[in-house]
């Protein structure tokens, strides 16, 4: 009993753990502080862009919808970009368009107009996508480099550990539990701050892949559209016409006799 309770009250108290998180950073000075604060802002950058980037993706698909859903219903694309949001990603393109019309009646220099008209809209196009595109190269930065910032805080937590080891002659546990401990964490934070980065990465990029597709098949149309005056367009639900009924079989009465 008496060995019990003096192994308790050598033990450290809880909440006073020597060796925990905050303690190592301590321990670690100035290089873990610093390390610890680069992968902390490399983390809360890469998820607010992230959350940034999946709010402006879905703002799209949002518009793609109403874009099948009633935008070829419509006269004129005049008509139906102004059932588009202002500023939104297929309004652009579609007033991009439109401006491109106007303007090759007004060259000087002979252009063909569906050259013309296919240059401006892919500049959209490509000017759409690159907004999306925004961020994801901090995200793949972040992937590739946070495992080797991690990793200089765990050269430096071993480096301190054989430095203790030199100096108290001997490798006891309590001599190097604080340096390696703080080594491990830094690796670990690396690797925490590594994986959302690629994932987000991958997960974003294929997402604008899909709406660059739906974009550049809306840019293909409207370009037919523009091209044929309004006579080429894609075939909508609600413009499917009707399939013309079968005429029913004509009866004869047999002559009567």
């Amino acid at each position: 009993m008496l060995i019990t309770i003096l192994a308790a009250g050598a033990a450290p108290a809880p909440g006073n753990n020597p060796y925990g998180f905050w303690e190592a950073l301590q321990q670690g000075g100035i290089i873990a502080w610093s390390v610890f604060s680069i992968l902390a802002f490399m983390s809360i950058v890469s998820f607010y862009i992230l959350f940034t980037k999946l709010f402006e993706q879905q703002k799209i698909i949002n518009q793609a919808r109403r874009v099948r859903a009633n935008f070829w219903s419509s006269n004129s694309l005049r008509e139906g970009a102004a059932k588009l949001e202002k500023n939104s990603a297929y309004r652009q393109i579609v007033d991009d368009g439109l401006q491109a019309q106007d303007q090759h009646a007004q060259l000087t220099d002979p252009v063909e107009a569906h050259d013309w008209l296919h240059g401006s809209l892919a500049r959209s196009e490509a000017s759409i996508n690159s907004k999306l595109g925004g961020g994801l190269a901090f995200l793949a930065t972040v992937g590739a480099t946070s495992p080797f910032i991690g990793l200089f805080g765990t050269v430096i937590g071993i480096y301190r550990a054989l430095i203790k080891i030199g100096a108290a002659g001997q490798a006891s546990i309590d001599a190097v539990a604080g340096p390696v401990g703080e080594a491990l964490i830094m690796t670990a934070l690396g690797l925490a701050v590594a994986v959302p980065a690629v994932l987000a990465y991958n997960f974003l990029q294929r997402r604008n892949k899909s709406i660059a597709e739906d974009l550049s098949a809306f840019s293909n149309d409207v370009l037919g559209f523009l091209a044929s005056n309004g006579a080429v367009r894609p075939v909508t639900t609600s413009r499917k016409a009707a399939a013309p009924a079968k005429p029913a079989a004509a009866t004869t009465a047999a002559p009567a006799r």
